[in-house]
């Protein structure tokens, strides 16, 4: 499910580590200025451990321990102790609030009990803007050179604003919309590059009995939502609505993208918001296999989650961006990326940023992407085969990639403009909140939050 992945991204800790950890966000050094790269090594003779915590996805835990295998053979200096676990949170939050913090977190933003974001809220990271600038470990390029542009100049890797990076991105998916191209072909139907051919392909599938949409959870519309305000307003108003700019979700662009979701609303399969939880998602994800529901936003991950699923005769995976808001306009597709990252208070800082650095690298990337995972290197996705090499390719057919998420900001009680925007999708659906009173309730949030911003 996404919550291995991406479910709100503003969640509150329940567990406050906030004691555990002390301030060393610092100004750090000018990501426009290579710094030095530090590749400290053990004293001869002797072995560092270093510890590597990292969420189980649906990727599975094995590659982790392939990955520390070949790490330790690059550096036989250093051994690799690995904690991998689905519910990653709650195995090492208790170590951590008494002082034992692993060197290096594969855990990105999003996750239930919002581990990350507290962190990041608490200045409690490293930073790694140095990473960037470092030779990958057995190649001559640097991790700056190998990445595809765009990936840490994010308001999730550069959460304040200055700049540096102290998120590192890892695997990463286009997100979009998924549907039976089986069906499609059965049908006659063309994929509609419009949200007015959308609804007339609602209307069309509904005599039918087919509703046109279906999502797992409501924590899918980050994605979802954050293409369609790019679409709205283009890059420039995201980023203002993601830092909370006064007045913006009252402008006509907002109003394009709330209008669009209301609407949505009621060409959604009915069953969605009951199901739409941790122990009943997969049902929601069935609509599409059975032909009950033609779209459904999502990322490459379901493919993997649904592999062993009952399917229509003639089902295969189909993959699109959003339709254009006008005739000619631009479509997009969000990319979710997972993180990784340093502790604060690590206590092998240096040999932390080197095996990040590693990662980077064509050996770790190959065995990554054995199972799927791919990473924003250039040329990766040149590598990749069967639907992988269809999702992958949205961008090379006129799609735009859209990335970032609301800026983090100081804890504000009672606000989770994660659960106001995207959590409210389910009360639209089962018409218990209308689209204006979701409009409110986001306003507010934002308004309450837009001081809290961190500098």
């Amino acid at each position: 499910m996404k919550k291995l992945l991406s479910l709100a991204l503003a969640a509150t800790l329940t567990l406050s580590l906030a004691a555990c950890g002390g301030n060393n966000s610092g100004s750090g050094s000018d990501s426009a200025n290579a710094p030095a790269a530090n590749n400290t090594e053990a004293a001869s003779g002797s072995t560092r451990t270093l510890k590597v915590a990292a969420l189980e996805t649906a990727y599975g835990a094995d590659v982790w321990q392939e990955i520390a295998t070949a790490y330790e053979k690059v550096k036989p200096e250093v051994k690799i102790e690995l904690t991998i676990d689905k519910n990653l949170e709650d195995v090492i939050g208790p170590g951590m609030k008494s002082g034992d913090f692993p060197d290096v977190i594969h855990l990105g933003v999003g996750q239930p009990k919002g581990l990350t974001e507290t962190f990041v809220k608490d200045n409690n990271l490293t930073d790694l803007t140095e990473v960037l600038y470092m030779t990958v470990p057995g190649e001559s390029a640097t991790v700056r050179e190998k990445l595809i542009p765009g990936f840490t100049d994010t308001t999730i890797t550069n959460p304040y604003g200055e700049g540096n990076t102290y998120l590192m991105p890892m695997f990463y998916s286009p997100c979009g919309l998924f549907f039976n191209a089986g069906l499609f072909e059965e049908k006659g139907w063309t994929v509609p590059q419009t949200w007015d051919e959308m609804w007339a392909l609602g209307d069309k599938a509904k005599a039918e009995g087919i509703a046109l949409f279906s999502y797992p959870t409501t924590g899918y519309f980050d994605a979802f939502f954050y293409a369609l305000l790019n679409e709205a307003g283009g890059p420039e108003f995201f980023t203002r609505a993601m830092n909370y700019t006064e007045g913006i979700w009252k402008t006509e662009e907002a109003a394009k993208a709330f209008d669009v979701v209301d609407k949505l609303a009621n060409y959604t399969e009915k069953t969605v918001p009951a199901n739409g939880n941790k122990d009943n998602f997969v049902k929601n994800q069935q609509l599409i296999l059975d032909n009950k529901a033609l779209f459904m936003p999502n990322g490459t991950w379901v493919v993997g989650e649904m592999s062993k699923a009952p399917r229509a005769d003639g089902f295969k995976w189909g993959f699109t961006a959003l339709p254009a808001l006008t005739d000619g306009g631009d479509r997009y597709s969000y990319t979710f990326f997972e993180q990784i990252w340093v502790p604060a208070k690590a206590k092998n800082a240096d040999l932390a940023k080197e095996f990040i650095a590693y990662l980077y690298s064509d050996e770790a990337a190959s065995i990554f992407a054995k199972v799927g995972a791919v990473q924003p290197i250039k040329g990766m996705s040149d590598k990749l085969e069967g639907d992988n090499k269809l999702f992958y390719s949205v961008y090379d057919s006129g799609a735009k990639a859209a990335m970032g998420a609301f800026a983090t900001t100081d804890p504000v009680e009672g606000v989770s403009i994660s659960d106001t925007v995207f959590g409210t999708v389910d009360s639209l659906v089962t018409k218990s909140k209308t689209k204006d009173q979701w409009i409110e309730a986001i306003t507010k949030a934002s308004d309450s939050l837009r001081g809290a911003l961190k500098k």
